[in-house]
C-alpha cells in the first residue's frame, strides 16, 4: 500500500528529498562549526531513505547503492551530533 503511494508520487517524492538534501548542505556550507550539525544529520538522513525507497521501486541500482550509503553515513553522523558515538 505505501510502495503504490510512492510509485504514484514518485516525482514529488525525489523533488523534495533532493531539495532536502541541497538544503542540508548549504546550512552546513553557510554556518559551518555553528550549524546545528544534529538536525542536519536527521534531515539529511531522512532524505536519504526517502530516496532510497524511490530508487528501490525504479530498480535503480546505483541510487540505492548511493542513497543508502547515506542512510548509514547519517545514521552515525546521527549517533556522533547526538554524543552517542
Amino acid at each position: 500500500m505505501i510502495n503504490t503511494f510512492v510509485l504514484k508520487n514518485i516525482k514529488t517524492i525525489e523533488m523534495t528529498g533532493v531539495l532536502m538534501r541541497i538544503s542540508s548542505f548549504s546550512l552546513v556550507s553557510w554556518l559551518g562549526p555553528h550549524s546545528p550539525f544534529l538536525f542536519v544529520w536527521i534531515f539529511n538522513t531522512t532524505d536519504a531513505v526517502a530516496l532510497s525507497w524511490c530508487a528501490t521501486l525504479k530498480k535503480d541500482a546505483a541510487y540505492t547503492l548511493l542513497n543508502v550509503f547515506w542512510v548509514v553515513i547519517g545514521i552515525v553522523g546521527i549517533l556522533r551530533a547526538a554524543g552517542m558515538f
